[in-house]
């Protein structure tokens, strides 16, 4: 049970539905670490009222939020940012500034020939971290054409279908979780996989950052989302 006081700063996450979300977990193990008076917590947000309850915030004394599906591009009309997709805000001063630690799994990653699957918000992040990939999706091309792709991110929904058939030398970003049989099928291969979990931590990492100004304990939110 999280305690909140009168001076608990408030973070959360704005999602629809978002009751699935391991980010309350891995957030709040976070601040527990660090002796931190914060609380995270879940923003359940029809689309329809998105603009109100990005508006709410401030008034709620929020110090910022995370933004999942389905409200990532729609989102980022209704804040101060020039990206097309973003996922972490920032309240400060009366203003709503959008962010996007989406992409931060890339650090490391081989990425001269990379591709996104996948249209939504998610894809866009990656699309605008790596503006020279090459993208596909069911509405605009499909099926992909990884071969000589060194890197494959997986930024669509689809869990039960092969979408793209990997060599041991390539690396796939699978960010939904659990996993997915795209990635099952590419482990098999020999590829190497970086799980939805993985990306969770990155990301969820950068925005601690963004919002405490304090370094993040990734060994304890790793454990939190049960990864080692």
């Amino acid at each position: 049970m999280i305690e909140i006081s009168g001076s608990t700063r408030l973070v959360g996450i704005l999602g629809w539905p978002v009751e699935h979300s391991l980010s309350p977990r891995m957030h709040n193990a976070a601040f527990a670490a660090l002796g931190l008076e914060w609380a995270y917590v879940p923003l359940p947000t029809p689309p329809e009222r998105l603009r109100e309850a990005i508006a709410g915030l401030g008034a709620l004394g929020f110090v910022g939020a995370n933004v999942t599906a389905p409200h990532k591009l729609a989102a980022a009309m209704l804040v101060e940012t020039e990206l097309s997709s973003v996922n972490t805000l920032i309240v400060r001063d009366g203003r709503i500034e959008g962010r996007s630690t989406d992409a931060a799994i890339l650090a490391g990653l081989p990425a001269e020939r990379p591709v996104v699957l996948g249209d939504g918000g998610v894809a866009a992040a990656f699309r605008e971290a790596l503006p020279h990939a090459r993208v596909f999706s069911r509405r605009t091309a499909w099926p992909p054409d990884v071969a000589d792709a060194d890197l494959v991110v997986n930024a669509t929904s689809e869990r039960d279908d092969v979408l793209v058939e990997l060599a041991s030398w390539q690396v796939l970003v699978d960010l939904p979780y659990p996993e997915t049989a795209t990635a099952r099928a590419a482990r098999a291969a020999g590829a190497r996989v970086v799980s939805g979990l993985e990306a969770l931590v990155a990301q969820g990492a950068a925005a601690f950052e963004l919002w405490t100004g304090v370094p993040a304990p990734i060994d304890v939110m790793r454990r939190a989302v049960g990864l080692p």
